[in-house]
């Protein structure tokens, strides 16, 4: 048996006897490449001193991101993942992750 975890941005409780938490999917649509303003940097932080490129900046679905993310780990051949608007890439690929999004068309900073 699970249960069905809500958001409730921050609220622990409600002296309203009509309050109801409703779930909210906003996603954005996609923007073009074109339209895109992606920055690409290292981190290693809370990650035990390893090393993580992140790419931040990404305007759209969830999908898409995903799919941005998986092509630039096979391009790169390393692990990571795409959650919360950042592509995380394993490892010190920034020169790499920065010459394949160029090649895509995006801007990249």
């Amino acid at each position: 048996m699970s249960k069905k975890k809500f958001d409730t941005g921050g609220l622990v409780y409600s002296t309203d006897p009509n309050f109801s938490v409703e779930e909210q999917h906003e996603e954005q649509e996609t923007l073009s490449i074109a339209q895109q303003k992606l920055k690409v940097k290292l981190d290693t932080k809370q990650r035990a001193g390893k090393v993580v490129t992140l790419v931040e900046g990404f305007i759209g679905t969830l999908a898409d991101l995903e799919s941005l993310g998986k092509q630039l780990k096979t391009k790169c051949g390393t692990g990571g993942s795409a959650k919360d608007g950042q592509i995380i890439i394993q490892g010190d690929y920034k020169i790499k992750v920065i010459e394949n999004l160029q090649k895509m068309g995006y801007s990249v900073k």
